[in-house]
């Protein structure tokens, strides 16, 4: 396929979400039945505002879900010091709230616009950004044309393109080229990423490195920690954090293996879609382990098997409740969950297969030894009984860990340095309007 080609692929694209148009409240509705949409604020995602905007230059940051979302809250920090009020958009509930507890002054939230022009267009005819910068790899087609008709520059920013996604989207032709084309720039978390993104169309390509090395420690609440401390005691403890489908059943095989080497042992189990919560506390239960869950407000007992950490936002409270993690998503092929928040809270971090959404950070931690590598239940199993009875073995992958997330700051830096050419032109419109 051609590049216009490409262009015509768009235009079906934008045909297609006319079409569809009618149909956008109705989806909206069930969304909102289901709880995966704010009744009070649905309006937002129709690209109508509930609030006024705020005057001088503004940037737009569109986050897909609480990660991305965490990773940039430096960004958003030195932006709004640079004074430059910062609109944050999200699509979920559960990043919503997240924003809502850690936005500083200066920053505020909306839900991102469906991907349809009339919403998208209301939504920058209200706001009016200076540049829109899209985290890691958001591609909202109609979006993104939008966005570059009305002149507003458009970066990637942290941005990756894992070789997988890559190789999907080299697939389609001239479309990759004529929708990538539309940035003005991409700022990639990695050499491999930036050529990759380049390849595909996008100019201005440059490697400024990986936010989330810059970002501070998750944190959480003091005193619920020192709770869970007092819980849990002189007990053996791991956690299998971000856990998908199928890794809670691997980490209850582990658990059982592993308690044979580690009586009283306790695994706290955090998926990534708390949700699950429910579902997974009857599933432990039907299989004999004895659960806790903190949605319930329990707290695990000397006879406590497992700690379902169904919870949102605690992730920072999880971390500090082991000196071991499993990392999830990297047994299924779901590409692995960020190492570098257990690993800037000194926690031994374990990792499957599955590793692609994170490739360079998992290849340097497991090249210097920073990380260990597990296949399946019997050899994580292995993993934590070695981490937890060979202290001095944990503490030197520990080590590791942490001189691999230090030799890797930087990249906000190099963002700030990258953007500051556009927040100036951004500057100069508001000045001029």
């Amino acid at each position: 396929m051609s590049e216009p080609f490409g262009e015509i692929a768009l235009a079906l694209y934008r045909g297609i979400g006319r079409l569809a148009s009618p149909a956008v409240r109705l989806l909206l509705a069930a969304r909102t039945r289901a709880g995966k949409e704010d009744p009070a604020r649905r309006d937002e995602r129709l690209g109508r505002p509930l609030r006024p905007r705020p005057a001088g230059p503004l940037v737009w940051i569109h986050a897909a879900s609480v990660g991305e979302t965490v990773s940039t809250l430096p960004l958003i920090g030195r932006l709004v010091a640079a004074d430059v009020a910062v609109l944050v958009t999200t699509g979920t509930v559960t990043s919503a709230r997240i924003a809502a507890d850690r936005l500083p002054a200066g920053a505020f939230h909306q839900y991102v616009p469906v991907d349809l022009a009339p919403c998208v267009d209301r939504f920058l005819a209200h706001w009016r950004p200076g540049a829109a910068l899209f985290v890691e790899s958001e591609i909202w087609p109609t979006t993104i044309d939008r966005t570059r008709r009305a002149g507003i520059p458009l970066v990637l920013v942290n941005a990756r393109m894992s070789r997988r996604s890559f190789a999907r989207w080299s697939r389609l032709g001239g479309l990759p080229r004529a929708l990538f084309g539309r940035f003005t720039a991409a700022l990639a978390q990695a050499a491999g990423d930036g050529e990759r993104l380049a390849a595909l169309g996008v100019p201005g390509v440059s490697v400024t490195g990986n936010l989330k090395f810059d970002g501070l420690p998750l944190t959480c609440d003091a005193a619920e920690a020192e709770r869970l401390a007092r819980a849990i005691g002189d007990r053996p403890s791991w956690v299998a954090a971000s856990t998908h489908p199928g890794e809670e059943e691997v980490a209850t095989l582990a658990h059982r293996a592993a308690r044979a080497s580690l009586p009283g042992l306790l695994t706290v189990i955090a998926p990534r879609h708390p949700e699950r919560g429910d579902a997974l506390r009857r599933a432990f239960a039907e299989a004999g382990l004895s659960v806790a869950s903190r949605s319930l407000g329990e707290w695990p007992e000397a006879t406590t098997d497992v700690y379902l950490a169904d919870t949102i936002g605690e992730m920072g409270l999880v971390y500090r409740a082991a000196p071991i993690a499993f990392v999830g998503g990297s047994i299924t092929p779901r590409g692995g969950q960020n190492p570098i928040e257990p690993a800037l809270l000194g926690v031994a971090v374990v990792h499957g297969p599955s590793t692609h959404n994170f490739a360079e950070v998992y290849g340097d931690l497991d090249a210097l030894g920073a990380a260990t590598a597990i296949t399946g239940a019997e050899d994580l199993a292995a993993a934590i009984v070695r981490l937890t009875t060979d202290v001095g073995l944990r503490d030197a992958q520990v080590a590791a860990a942490r001189a691999v997330v230090a030799r890797s700051e930087g990249a906000l830096d190099r963002t700030m340095a990258a953007l500051a050419p556009i927040l100036a032109e951004a500057r100069r419109r508001e000045a001029g309007a």
